[in-house]
């Protein structure tokens, strides 16, 4: 089973997936004629949105909590395993896959939008299941798109997310793990047991909450070392292209810097991944069009990676914590960096930091999952109950247990996943395109966009008219 695992996921992410997301992102980049850079400000002014009805939650509470997901333990220690690995280049190919992954987030948004549902509760349900369902007419990749969703997101992140928490309190303040593990399980419970309403106020409150403070620190850095920087972001660019040796004596490869900037910003920002599309698709649109939406999330991509991966990537350099050869990678890379520039506060930081970062991505997770559930036809109190019961035991099992395997097996289908995902969106971009020109083509006339599914008739049976009237 290890090495039918190993196979999936040399084959996913060394040829598939590396090299798709990014020809997926370039192919939206010039398809929708560089939406992210000309229409930049749009992404700022539609996420402030926060007016909707009763189905959906609201622009901003869709944004934190498809944010929760994506702002994860990826940011402290995927970001410095990238640069122990690759050197500070890896940092400008992470760059590089969040500017063209903001199109694609755009796009698979969008279309999670533009198909979404009502459930049995009145409630909105949308995402790449549905998509496909209806958009393509291949329900079979919804089925699986779903499991291997449920089985990633639902199940085994939560116990990568919550072995990280753990390790993290218990290095900082001598916690026994289990108990660690106990008491995250509790307390996501509290959250997800009161449905998807209250996973999104909780993100509303501690997803700004925990970015700003990271970002606070990140800022407070830079202005003490401001003398360093020009030297450091010059080093990211050169060190990209093999100019010269990386800054902190890290030399990596071209290579080694751009493959393991692409792999560590797409785990980090999920762009094609085919999650935050269910996140999306809870939202009431303002204004009432899918692609609103679709503006929403490409915002939370750019917030993901050039805002907060970049804060960890700027400590940790101006720390001179990198060294060539050094085994110290990962948290405790980021833990000794930061240590560096605020004292023994930099380790209790670093555990908080982790602990509001994984359980914010625990609960969004979760979300996700009961979404896929819905679509499965799955949806109903025992079932849901079941799915809540399942994803708290992998919080306290994974707390403890080296979760080396389960974490390899979430590889291999999320890399399923998002390979069906991408497939489904480059056939549907013809759609994505349609309701782009719909949109500014409303906006050039003075009008507020409004999406009306009577005027697209090519969409005639594939959307819920009475959303889109």
């Amino acid at each position: 089973m290890d090495a039918l695992i190993d196979l999936l996921n040399t084959f996913f992410w060394s040829y598939v997936l590396i090299y798709g997301l990014l020809a997926v992102g370039v192919f939206f980049t010039l398809r929708l004629g560089l939406i992210q850079f000309r229409h930049f400000p749009e992404f700022f002014r539609l996420g402030r949105g926060s007016r909707g009805d009763r189905s959906g939650i609201t622009p901003f509470q869709a944004l934190c909590t498809t944010l929760a997901s994506r702002v994860g333990t990826g940011n402290i220690a995927g970001v410095a395993v990238a640069l122990n690995l690759g050197g500070p280049g890896a940092i400008f190919w992470m760059w590089m896959v969040a500017l063209v992954g903001m199109a694609t987030a755009y796009a698979e948004s969008t279309l999670g939008q533009l198909y979404k549902t009502r459930d049995e509760r009145g409630g909105y349900r949308g995402g790449p299941a549905f998509y496909m369902e209806k958009g393509l007419n291949a329900r079979w990749a919804g089925v699986v798109f779903s499991v291997c969703l449920i089985l990633t997101f639902g199940l085994a992140f939560n116990a990568v997310q919550a072995n990280s928490i753990a390790e993290a309190v218990q290095e900082a303040f001598g916690v026994p793990k289990l108990a660690v593990g106990v008491g995250v399980a509790i307390l996501a419970a509290a959250v997800i047991f009161g449905g998807v309403r209250r996973v999104a106020s909780i993100s509303e409150m501690l997803v700004p909450f925990m970015a700003i403070a990271y970002v606070l620190v990140a800022l407070y850095v830079v202005i003490v070392r401001y003398d360093a920087v020009p030297a450091v972001l010059a080093s990211i660019v050169k060190s990209a292209f093999g100019w010269h040796e990386a800054a902190g004596g890290v030399a990596g490869s071209v290579t080694a810097a751009m493959l393991n900037g692409v792999k560590r910003g797409l785990f980090s920002n999920e762009a094609g991944m085919g999650s935050a599309p269910n996140g999306a698709a809870l939202a009431t649109p303002v204004p009432h069009h899918p692609a609103s939406q679709g503006f929403v999330q490409a915002l939370g991509v750019f917030i993901d990676t050039i805002v907060i991966c970049t804060a960890t990537a700027l400590m940790i350099l101006l720390s001179g914590t990198l060294q060539p050869g050094s085994e110290l990678t990962g948290t405790k890379l980021t833990q000794a960096a930061i240590s560096v520039h605020i004292g023994a506060a930099g380790d209790y930081f670093v555990a908080t930091a982790i602990f509001f970062f994984a359980f914010t991505s625990i609960i969004a997770n979760y979300v996700y999952a009961e979404n896929c559930m819905v679509y499965l036809g799955l949806g109903g109190r025992g079932p849901v109950t079941g799915l809540r019961l399942a994803a708290m035991a992998m919080v306290m099992w994974g707390s403890y247990e080296t979760v080396a395997t389960v974490f390899n097996a979430a590889d291999a289908s999320m890399g399923l996943m998002a390979t069906i995902n991408l497939v489904a969106i480059v056939l549907l971009s013809g759609t994505v395109a349609a309701l782009t020109r719909d949109y500014f083509e409303q906006k050039k006339r003075g009008r507020e966009p409004r999406f009306r599914a009577a005027e697209h008739k090519t969409l005639r049976g594939q959307v819920d008219a009475q959303i889109w009237r």
